[in-house]
């Protein structure tokens, strides 16, 4: 089969796509022909070496869609033709991958693969920020950095949907226009974005803030806050957050400051499942769409990786097979 590949840690152009051996599925473990593969931030951090792979070469990608081909023994609950979905196992980036049955969930009939591709590290990374690391709901304003972005657009939709306001920076005015169509309530620029917080919001401040952007966006973040605000990491687009002294957050208004791991929350199978089944279910409820603005071969994920990190992408992309 055929597959992208990383033997070095470097650009875009370290993606190799060859020819792969794949094995049968083991104990626990299923094997699945890829019809879409998710596009995400933290493919690239492994491919450049930020994120260490279990070694070298590596199958990078942590999220696909397809249709099961083969269940390993003692495997119950998935048969081969069963439309499926997972999420957090590196190695999506490959015609067909073996997944381990722990993060992989049925596809509902009423979502396509692409759409199951592109949503399940995004929207399960929206549960997580939403509803267990700040429980966001009616009377809460939020700002979402990145508000066009893939997570931004899935969370710009579901705060509306539970009652927030929502305050989302965007870099241009394509952007500014998709954040307003997701619901965005105010969409402003980077440019001095905390002194605009606190114009809309009267001086107080936002309740939570959600940054995946990282060093650039970091101490602005902090000063949107109001006090006790909670100021949640989740990516580092633009470099990591420098080290800092903890009594900044105390000198900012006694701020709680937390990043957390998508692969925390779903250690759990249980967990695993109940988050897919919020997720699918505000899906279905047409309260969130997952829009897909690209798509490109597999073979192309070399340049799908360069429009990433030249943030010349919007929404979701996915690679197809």
């Amino acid at each position: 089969m055929k597959a992208i590949r990383v033997h070095r840690h470097g650009g875009p152009e370290v993606l190799s796509y060859e020819e792969v051996g794949i094995g049968r599925p083991g104990p626990g473990e299923v094997l699945v022909r890829n019809r879409a593969i998710g596009l995400n931030f933290v493919d690239a951090y492994f491919r450049a070496g930020a994120y260490a792979p279990p070694g070298l070469p590596f199958i990078p990608g942590n999220e696909g869609a397809g249709e099961v081909l083969e269940v390993g023994q003692d495997v119950i609950g998935f048969a081969p033709g069963d439309r499926v979905a997972y999420v957090e196992t590196l190695g999506s980036y490959a015609e067909q991958r073996i997944v381990p049955v722990h993060f992989l969930v049925r596809l509902p009939d009423s979502i396509d693969v692409e759409t199951g591709a592109a949503m399940m590290l995004k929207g399960l990374t929206a549960q997580y920020l939403l509803r267990r690391t700040f429980r966001v709901g009616p009377g809460h304003t939020i700002l979402m950095h990145a508000a066009a972005g893939g997570v931004g657009l899935i969370l710009t939709q579901w705060a509306k949907h539970l009652g927030a306001t929502v305050i989302g920076t965007v870099g241009s005015p394509e952007k500014a226009a998709l954040a307003r169509e997701a619901g965005a309530d105010h969409v402003i620029g980077y440019e001095d974005f905390a002194g605009r917080v606190r114009e809309i919001t009267g001086g107080q401040g936002a309740d939570v803030v959600y940054d995946g952007v990282g060093r650039v966006t970091f101490e602005g973040s902090l000063d949107s806050l109001r006090p006790f605000g909670t100021f949640v990491a989740f990516g580092s687009a633009s470099g990591p957050i420098p080290p800092f002294d903890i009594t900044l957050l105390m000198r900012k208004g006694s701020l709680f400051a937390t990043w957390q791991l998508l692969f925390e929350h779903l250690k759990r199978r249980e967990d695993v499942l109940a988050m897919s089944r919020e997720l699918f279910d505000v899906i279905a409820s047409g309260a969130v769409t997952v829009p897909v603005h690209a798509r490109l071969p597999l073979a192309e994920a070399a340049e799908a990786h360069r429009r990433l990190e030249a943030r010349e992408t919007t929404g979701a992309t996915v690679l197809l097979p």
